[in-house]
């Protein structure tokens, strides 16, 4: 994927909302086409029926785009009955009726470079891009989006060969992420975390008290809500911007990386480290490191987040309780002393040793700490 910066003239702005309205009328028909259907005969609609609705209506937009409305709506049913037969999802998730939509997609055809200065649209025009690079492979989407801030992206989809990397370090590591440090490997570095969005609270909240002022409709609060939006854009940039050199310096310097497979939407629940758990993205880092690991030849692999923090990586025994304010471990049976999340990363990295992933070719890890002192355990 790639994303590029969009600069459209007044004019091009307005047939790209116009753009937007009418996919949303769009969406929001034939989903309701779909749902009287069903009800009438007990038959659901397939993509076909609903690009023979769509035949000869709305000239204002591409005919692909609209090709792609209705393929969301027949994929949205699809999944739909899909968690149905699935007992494993406790929200079956209907599809719903859109109230707005920030994006449209050409799947195949309707734009192309003019130069490296433009990007032609179908049925828009001729729209200034910052090509900053050059997309590698075979282009085949693309989707025009805007954000809450009012910035406008292309975005690129592309087909590339399969290739094979080999690493050039077979150094393998356990890596547990936390918020006392964002991140603690197997060799006793830390990665510091960040708290974006900490630092920026007193900014966010001296902007929204300025919105909650403003009359609701006026021109003053639309200011005082896109003033608020582009504070949240940059902090979302920044966020990713770390994400972004952190994962990649992990996978450059590791052939192996092991890391616990979280259940973030459920420790979201603890209302108390919510925000903290959100700030970091721990998901969104884990992802990136999967990526990054295939183009760089290096192997991620994620195991069971049980007992990782109880478990002594010294003699293995398990520790009866281990709360969150408790920042050191320390074993009552062979007397091992070390910080919490150092012990998790080493028995995070012992378990990813034991995963058919793991190679002999990888086993060239520092040996397991056998005694260690720290001095302050620190706080969450």
């Amino acid at each position: 994927m790639y994303r590029f910066r969009l600069y459209p003239s007044h004019t091009q702005r307005e047939r790209l909302f116009d753009n937007f309205k009418t996919c949303k009328e769009i969406y929001n028909n034939l989903l309701e086409a779909s749902i009287g259907t069903y009800k009438t005969t007990g038959k659901t609609m397939r993509k076909f029926d609903y690009n023979k609705l769509l035949t000869g209506k709305y000239p204002d937009v591409f005919s692909q785009v609209k090709q792609n409305v209705s393929d969301r709506v027949a994929k949205s049913f699809q999944n739909f009955f899909r968690r149905v037969k699935d007992p494993s999802y406790r929200e079956k998730g209907f599809p719903r009726f859109k109230s707005r939509v920030h994006s449209i997609t050409y799947p195949q055809s309707g734009f192309r470079f003019k130069s490296q200065r433009h990007l032609h649209i179908s049925k828009i025009g001729n729209i200034p891009i910052i090509l900053h690079r050059t997309p590698k492979g075979k282009v085949k989407t693309l989707t025009i989006k805007i954000n809450k801030a009012g910035q406008w992206f292309a975005i690129f989809s592309c087909e590339v060969e399969p290739f094979v990397v080999q690493h050039q370090s077979a150094i393998a590591v356990g890596l547990d992420v936390g918020l006392e440090h964002f991140a603690t490997i197997s060799t006793g570095e830390t990665i510091s975390n960040p708290r974006h969005i900490v630092k920026a609270e007193k900014r966010l909240k001296h902007l929204q008290r300025i919105v909650s002022r403003r009359k609701r409709g006026s021109r003053n609060r639309w200011k005082a809500v896109h003033r608020l939006a582009i504070q949240h854009v940059k902090v979302a940039n920044q966020r990713l911007d770390f994400l972004h050199k952190t994962s990649r310096e992990l996978v450059s310097k590791h052939g192996f990386i092991a890391v616990e497979k979280l259940s973030i939407n459920e420790m979201m629940h603890n209302h108390h480290l919510a925000k903290h758990i959100s700030d970091v993205s721990w998901g969104c880092f884990i992802r990136m490191l999967e990526y990054k690991a295939v183009t760089s030849g290096s192997t991620l692999v994620k195991v069971n987040p049980r007992n990782t923090s109880k478990t002594c990586s010294r003699c293995g025994a398990i520790t009866d309780s281990m709360p969150l304010n408790q920042r050191m471990f320390s074993c009552g049976v062979c007397g091992f002393v070390l910080h919490r999340d150092h012990n998790a990363s080493l028995n995070i990295l012992r378990v990813g040793r034991d995963s058919p992933e793991f190679t002999p070719a990888d086993d060239h890890v520092r040996p397991l700490i056998v005694g260690a002192v720290v001095n302050e355990p620190g706080t969450i």
